[in-house]
């Protein structure tokens, strides 16, 4: 399975292809690497890959699924943009499209509507709860708005993406 990850804002596919104790195949966006890794200590790593040798440190950084990567020369800023983390960041954003819909990001199922067709709501007011990867998320319009159609039901297992309520 690959991984993609953003490396100093560039997206990147990782595939590890094969692994055997310490020889590990990987495919980088679409280029094959046959490499030796070793761990010498936490978080720093001795990488052979055609007859050089580098070294690199990981170290966790201030987020979930980040990290910075020292090599001799170059710093890297990394993020792992698996499910998870492509989720959590979505809920550092406005859910609300150019079209005036609130959306989730991940499939997931309604858990409560707490708002009907004609409401006003008030800026920071939680209009849905929809739980998804196990976590429950509300969602809140971030100004006061009128609630103009609710297009799901409590109860209904919903896609990313899928519309949930039209606001104005």
């Amino acid at each position: 399975m690959a991984l993609e990850i953003n490396i100093d804002g560039k997206s990147v596919s990782i595939e590890l292809l094969n692994e055997t104790g310490n020889r590990m195949k990987y495919r980088v966006d679409g280029k094959v690497y046959d490499v030796d890794l070793v761990m010498v200590e936490n978080g720093v790593y001795s990488i052979l890959y055609n007859n050089k040798s580098y070294n690199v440190e990981l170290i966790q950084g201030k987020k979930p699924k980040t990290y910075i990567i020292n090599t001799l020369y170059n710093s890297y800023n990394i993020d792992i943009l698996d499910a998870e983390a492509k989720y959590l960041n979505s809920r550092q954003h406005d859910h609300l499209h150019e079209d005036n819909i609130i959306s989730t990001p991940m499939p997931g199922k309604v858990v409560r509507i707490l708002v009907k067709k004609g409401d006003k709501v008030r800026a920071g007011q939680t209009v849905i709860i929809v739980s998804a990867m196990k976590m429950e998320s509300e969602f809140r319009v971030k100004k006061d708005r009128i609630i103009r159609d609710i297009l799901v039901n409590e109860g209904d297992t919903v896609d990313g993406n899928q519309p949930l309520i039209k606001i104005e």
